[in-house]
């Protein structure tokens, strides 16, 4: 029932949301790095994001229950994303967004203020959970380069995230990641290639926060069990392949002066070698499946041991 009212609610705000970016002149600024591929891309609105996040919020309205932590994470992000992609631009003409820095402490405060009112934890362990929230945030970030795949990434672990809160008798987690689910078919609607609108920083740093939270609600409690810990590692596989290349190519170029990687994110890396745009999505999306699959697998395992 979650799953289909915010698929709904979303496909009915999207025609609005349209025409309000339209409107906005929201537009993506193609990095002059990325491959040349893209630059067809450029002028497509962006920030298409807020109809995952309208579908998500509309599904918290009628499910509230234990949803104040990644409520206060999806509007703390959505702020930053915002801003990002298009208050800065507007007042720094020619500035693609937020540098990393201001950016990157801004989102640390975002995740940290939540946690806080989330429950008396350990300083050492709020910093942990942070700094795992925002790294989250960011991979899904980067993961919002090709048409379909963030959308495609988000239906897939957000469903599997549900069936491991029906396996364990989390509610929160069912409601979470079947809006999840909900909220990117209606995004993929207009994803779909070729694209008619991208998620931008306002949809893909909240919802990556989200699954970051997820990823820590399915390790509780008992966040120590090897097997609550496995689970959520599996099924963040693509978005960790996303990630960590990208502060070791940078590592790598600022020390040894090359790259690592022929471009990343890795999806990045693929087109370089003249893989088709199409190929990529549907290789990341397929992996995913896989992965989902192993994930609940090994949670339906654990509920049973219990």
């Amino acid at each position: 029932m979650v799953l289909i009212f915010a698929a709904a609610a979303g496909l009915f705000v999207s025609w609005p949301v349209m025409w309000m970016l339209r409107a906005m002149k929201s537009r993506q600024t193609i990095s002059q790095y990325a491959p040349e591929g893209h630059q067809k891309k450029q002028g497509t609105p962006t920030m298409g994001g807020l109809i995952v996040l309208l579908a998500v919020g509309a599904a918290f309205s009628q499910w509230p229950q234990g949803l104040s932590v990644p409520l206060l994470l999806l509007i703390g992000f959505a702020v930053i994303g915002f801003v990002d992609d298009y208050l800065w631009p507007k007042l720094k003409p020619g500035s693609r967004g937020l540098s990393w820095k201001p950016k990157l402490v801004l989102q640390l405060v975002a995740a940290w203020v939540p946690l806080v009112l989330w429950g008396n934890i350990g300083d050492w362990k709020l910093a942990a959970l942070a700094i795992l929230i925002v790294a989250f945030a960011n991979a899904f970030n980067f993961a919002d380069g090709l048409d379909g795949l963030a959308g495609g990434l988000l239906a897939i672990i957000g469903g599997a995230f549900a069936l491991i809160g029906m396996l364990s008798g989390n509610d929160p987690l069912v409601i979470e990641g079947a809006a999840c689910a909900g909220g990117a078919v209606a995004f993929l609607f207009w994803n779909s290639p070729p694209a008619r609108v991208f998620m931008g920083d306002v949809g893909s740093l909240p919802l990556g926060a989200l699954i970051g939270w997820m990823a820590i609600e399915s390790m509780t409690p008992g966040a120590r069990d090897s097997a609550n810990l496995v689970t959520p590692l599996v099924l963040s596989g693509v978005l960790l392949a996303e990630l960590v290349p990208v502060p070791m190519q940078i590592l790598a170029v600022k020390t040894l002066k090359r790259r690592i990687f022929p471009a990343t994110p890795i999806h990045h890396s693929f087109e370089v070698k003249g893989w088709p745009e199409s190929r990529i999505v549907w290789t990341f999306l397929l992996v995913q499946v896989l992965l989902a699959a192993v994930a609940v697998t090994t949670a339906g395992l654990g509920s049973v041991k219990a």
